[in-house]
């Protein structure tokens, strides 16, 4: 990683450390928490009323996305679900109600501010079918072919290794698994310079990929069945998108030993290997 590319990462960090200290924070204040200023682009307005209602306020208070992947990624009974920079937990919460008890719904984030007031909210909302866990979205800390479904809610765009996302994401899903993300995606025509003088990094606009270089990535990766499909704009030329992949059934690294795998033994087997600071 480069100088530069770690620099935003930690700039990256202390921003969402930040986000969820005021949430906290304010969830002791009598009125409780209010929501983090962002515009009507990004945030928990994107959720419905009802769905808002079903979490604790700390949860949709922290929400900072630019949409509502548990929407679009039609989760079932009995999926393995992550949600990649899970932030406060809304997504993994509403992931955990729409899988059931015979499923499961995994958060990854890298801060540990977040990771605490995630927790807190499972807790609160008594979510049994969560596990939140500690790391990069570049580096994820579980097996390989262990996971249906991967979403994520405006964070690829902030990583400054999109094509490492990309892989791990296809190698942690199980054959025939798949995408369902809410990302910023910048019109083909705007170079880089112009994505950055609509936004800065940490504001999800000047990391955004274009819409060629995001189908690009994702079958690079491996991907088929790509969709990209722009909901609202959230800058001049910069939208609010839904990603929609698949993990083919055959080739890759899938291998029918792995596909078939316990996932709460194979995801322990990983955090005994790798060390990786987890909370349930």
């Amino acid at each position: 990683m480069t100088e530069q590319s770690t620099d935003l990462r930690e700039t990256v960090r202390r921003r969402y450390a930040a986000a969820a200290v005021q949430v906290t924070e304010g969830g002791t204040a009598c009125c409780g928490p209010a929501a983090i200023e962002v515009d009507e682009n990004f945030g928990s307005t994107l959720y419905a009323a009802e769905e808002r209602d079903q979490l604790p306020a700390e949860a949709v208070a922290a929400s900072l996305g630019c949409g509502n992947p548990t929407a679009v990624a039609e989760l079932h009974e009995g999926e393995r679900v992550l949600d990649l920079g899970s932030g406060g937990g809304i997504d993994v919460l509403l992931s955990a109600r729409r899988v059931g008890p015979t499923g499961k719904a995994y958060g990854l984030d890298m801060t540990e501010e977040m990771l605490a007031l995630a927790v807190a909210n499972q807790k609160k909302a008594g979510a049994t079918n969560v596990e939140f866990l500690k790391g990069t979205i570049e580096a994820i800390p579980l097996p390989a072919n262990t996971i249906d479904v991967v979403i994520s809610n405006c964070v690829i765009n902030l990583s400054t290794d999109k094509s490492a996302v990309f892989a791990e994401t296809f190698r942690v899903l199980a054959p025939g698994g798949r995408i369902g993300v809410s990302d910023v995606v910048a019109d083909d025509t705007l170079t880089p310079e112009q994505r950055a003088e609509r936004g800065d990094f940490v504001g999800c606009i000047a990391g955004a990929l274009s819409f060629t270089e995001y189908r690009a990535g994702l079958e690079a990766a491996g991907f088929t069945g790509i969709e990209i499909t722009p909901t609202h704009s959230v800058a001049d030329g910069m939208h609010s998108a839904i990603v929609r992949a698949t993990k083919p059934t055959t080739g890759g690294d899938s291998s029918s030993e792995n596909a078939a795998a316990d996932p709460a033994t194979t995801v322990a087997d990983a955090k005994s290997a790798s060390g990786c600071a987890c909370n349930n």
